[in-house]
C-alpha cells in the first residue's frame, strides 16, 4: 500500500462533560497538528498517491471550518465531548465528503488521483507525546 501524507494545525477551544475529564471539564484551548494520510493500492498513471498540493488544500479548507472557533458553541457539536478522538473522525468525514464529491482531482478517469484512493488516516497530535486518530476505508469511487 502506497501512503501520502500531508500536515497542517488548527486552534480551538472547548469543555467537556464528565467527571472523568477533571480539570478539562472547564474552558480550556487546544492547538492540533494535524497529519492527512491518504493510502492506494498502486499509483496512478502519473505515478502518484494523490496531489499533494490538492490535498494540503482540502486539510486546510476543513481544518479552517473549525479553527479559532469555540466548539462548545458550534450547534453541530451540542451535547457533545469535542474529544480528540471525536474531532479525528468528524475531520475525517469531511474529507472524505470532498474526496467523494472531486476534490482531489480527476474522478472520471479511473484509478486517478482520487478515484483510486483506498483508505485514509486522519491523526490530530496534542502534544509530542500524545495523539488520537480515526481512520477506514474509503468508499470505491467511481
Amino acid at each position: 500500500m502506497y501512503a501520502v501524507n500531508v500536515r497542517d494545525h488548527f486552534m480551538i477551544a472547548h469543555s467537556f462533560q464528565g467527571e472523568v475529564f477533571g480539570p478539562a471539564q472547564r474552558m480550556h484551548g487546544a492547538t492540533y497538528v494535524v497529519d492527512l494520510e491518504l493510502r492506494r493500492v498502486a499509483l496512478d498513471s502519473d505515478g502518484i498517491v494523490v496531489d499533494i498540493g490538492l490535498a494540503t488544500q482540502v486539510l486546510r479548507e476543513v481544518l479552517a471550518e473549525l479553527n479559532f472557533r469555540n466548539l462548545d458553541e458550534q450547534p453541530e457539536f451540542a451535547g457533545k465531548n469535542t474529544t480528540t478522538e471525536f474531532l479525528a473522525r468528524v475531520i475525517f468525514n469531511r474529507i472524505a465528503a470532498r474526496i467523494a464529491a472531486g476534490a482531489l482531482g480527476a474522478q472520471a478517469l479511473p484509478g486517478a488521483h482520487g478515484a483510486g484512493l483506498k483508505q485514509m488516516r486522519v491523526t490530530l497530535n496534542e502534544s509530542h507525546v500524545a495523539w488520537a486518530s480515526f481512520e477506514a476505508d474509503l468508499p470505491a469511487q467511481p
